[in-house]
């Protein structure tokens, strides 16, 4: 069983997802997002309303119930519809740690094994990875994805961080200097275990 999300990468995860209201579409393949980092290009409309329903009303659920599923350009047309919702700091942080961070740390148990037996801040690290690039292990934009895997079965807390820095490569030169400085932040966060 994974150690609940420490203060330290609570932290780092606040920071780089902020607090996306409805009508800011985020850019690329997303979805409109809600909260801290809740895409709702990617949820079903059950996931949404059993995450939401008890922070938002009737109406506001019902609106952004109809922007499910929506991706990329698409997405962002439907975002003028829902900006006049605005999603609190409480209501943000009350799903992400009820309902998203539960989630996200089985999804990264499942993603890497073991990973239950490194110190908190190294699990942390890892959550935040998982929350922002999913578990995908396929193809070459996930070789590090699969060396974390691996170095996670050994223990091995420098490759792990190796590893997390390997992957700026997928982002260098590309106006994405937010996701670099997050690699490096989830690095450092796993350094920060080794004793």
């Amino acid at each position: 069983m994974m150690e609940p999300l420490t203060k330290n990468a609570l932290d780092l995860i606040f920071e780089y997802e902020g607090l996306d209201q409805p009508g800011d579409w985020p850019g690329g393949d997303s979805g409109v997002t809600i909260g801290i980092g809740y895409d709702l290009g990617y949820v079903t409309k059950d996931e949404f309303e059993g995450d939401w329903k008890d922070c938002l009303d009737d109406t506001d659920c019902q609106a952004l119930a109809g922007v499910i599923g929506y991706k990329g350009a698409d997405a962002k047309a439907k975002s003028n519809s829902v900006s006049h919702i605005k999603i609190s700091d409480d209501q943000a942080r009350r799903v992400f740690l009820e309902r998203s961070a539960p989630h996200y740390q089985s999804l990264t148990q499942k993603a890497f094994p073991g990973v239950d037996k490194l110190p908190a801040d190294a699990q942390g690290a890892l959550v935040s990875l998982v929350y922002n690039r999913g578990t995908s292990m396929d193809g070459d934009s996930r070789r590090e994805m699969r060396a974390v895997r691996d170095a996670v079965a050994k223990g091995d807390l420098k490759e792990i961080a190796n590893q997390i820095r390997a992957m700026k490569r997928l982002w260098e030169n590309t106006n994405q200097g937010g996701l670099l400085k997050r690699r490096e932040s989830e690095a450092q966060l796993v350094e920060s275990c080794i004793t």
